[in-house]
C-alpha cells in the first residue's frame, strides 16, 4: 500500500485555484432565437447581462494535492459544491479559472458504469464492466462477485429482471458494486455508502480499503460522518464553494460537527462516534 506520509508521495490529482460557474439563463428578450444565441457567444458579458443570465459560482478558488494511497472525504452542507467539484475532476465540467491535472483516468461512480433500465442487471454487469475497460475475460471471472457483493439477489433473481424494475437503492448497489470490481487510479463515489443497509456498507467500506493498498485514490462525497470516519484518512471541507479546511479526518470532522451543532445529516439526530 501506498504510504500517503511518505516523502515519496505521488500526486493524483492537483486542483490549482480552481473556479467553476454555472449559467442560468434568465428571460432576456429574445433568448430563444439562434440570432440572440450567437449574439450572446459573440459577446458573452453583454449578451448574459442583457439576457438575464444568472451566474452561480459553485466552486471558488479551491486548491489541493491528492496523491496514491488516500481516501479523501468530501464533507460541506447542502449546495457547498462538493458533487460539482468531483464532476470537474472527473473532466465532466469546465473550469472558469485555474487548472485540474490528474495523473490517469478519474471514474465518476456511476458515469463509466452507466446503467440502461431496459436492460437487465445481468446484461448491465457485462456493458459496465466493459465500459471500465475490463475484458469479456474479466467481467466473466468477476461477474458472480459483483453480484453477490450488490446483494441483488438476497430477495428473488432480480439479477435477470430488467433495471426499471430496480429501487433506485438497488440500482445504486449494482452500479457501486460493478465499478468497485475494477482497480482505479483515481476513483470518485459520490453518496453510493447512502444506500443499502449496514451489511452493504460495511462491504463498501472494506473494498474502499482495499483499493487503497492498490495504490488507487478515492474520493467520497457523504453526508455520513461515521462513512467517512470509518474510510477517510483526510477530509476537505468544502462550504458555499470555498474549501473551508483541509486536514486530518476526525480534525476536521470535528470542526465541521461545531459548525453544524453535531449532525450528520440535516433534519436528523446528532451523529454519535463510533
Amino acid at each position: 500500500m501506498a504510504d500517503p506520509t511518505s516523502a515519496e508521495r505521488i500526486p493524483t490529482v492537483i486542483c490549482d485555484g480552481v473556479d467553476i460557474v454555472y449559467r442560468v439563463n434568465g428571460t432576456g428578450a429574445g433568448r430563444g432565437t439562434a440570432t440572440a444565441a450567437l449574439h450572446r457567444m459573440l459577446r458573452r458579458g453583454q449578451a448574459e447581462k442583457a439576457a438575464g443570465v444568472r451566474r452561480v459560482h459553485a466552486v471558488r478558488n479551491v486548491s489541493f494535492t491528492a496523491y496514491k494511497g488516500e481516501a479523501i472525504g468530501l464533507i460541506g452542507t447542502n449546495g457547498s459544491g462538493k458533487s460539482t467539484l468531483l464532476k470537474a475532476v472527473a473532466g465532466l465540467l469546465p473550469v472558469e479559472n485555474g487548472r485540474i491535472f490528474t495523473d490517469g483516468q478519474p471514474s465518476l461512480l456511476g458515469v463509466n458504469a452507466a446503467l440502461m433500465n431496459d436492460l437487465t442487471g445481468e446484461r448491465n454487469v457485462h456493458l459496465g464492466g466493459l465500459a471500465m475497460g475490463m475484458s469479456r475475460e474479466q467481467v466473466k471471472e468477476r461477474y458472480q462477485g459483483i453480484v453477490d457483493f450488490s446483494g441483488i439477489n438476497e430477495k428473488g433473481d432480480f439479477i435477470t429482471l430488467p433495471m426499471r424494475t430496480y429501487s433506485s437503492g438497488m440500482a445504486a448497489r449494482l452500479r457501486f458494486s460493478i465499478a468497485a470490481a475494477k482497480d482505479h487510479d483515481v476513483l470518485l463515489i459520490d453518496e453510493a455508502l447512502a444506500t443499502g443497509d449496514r451489511s452493504f456498507q460495511r462491504r463498501s467500506e472494506k473494498r474502499i480499503r482495499e483499493l487503497r493498498r492498490h495504490a488507487g485514490t478515492v474520493f467520497l462525497v457523504s453526508h455520513s460522518n461515521k462513512s467517512i470516519r470509518d474510510t477517510c484518512d483526510r477530509v476537505l471541507w468544502l462550504e458555499r464553494g470555498v474549501l473551508r479546511m483541509d486536514g486530518p479526518t476526525e480534525e476536521v470532522l470535528e470542526a465541521y460537527e461545531a459548525f453544524t451543532g453535531g449532525e450528520d445529516k440535516p433534519g436528523r439526530a446528532k451523529a454519535t462516534k463510533g
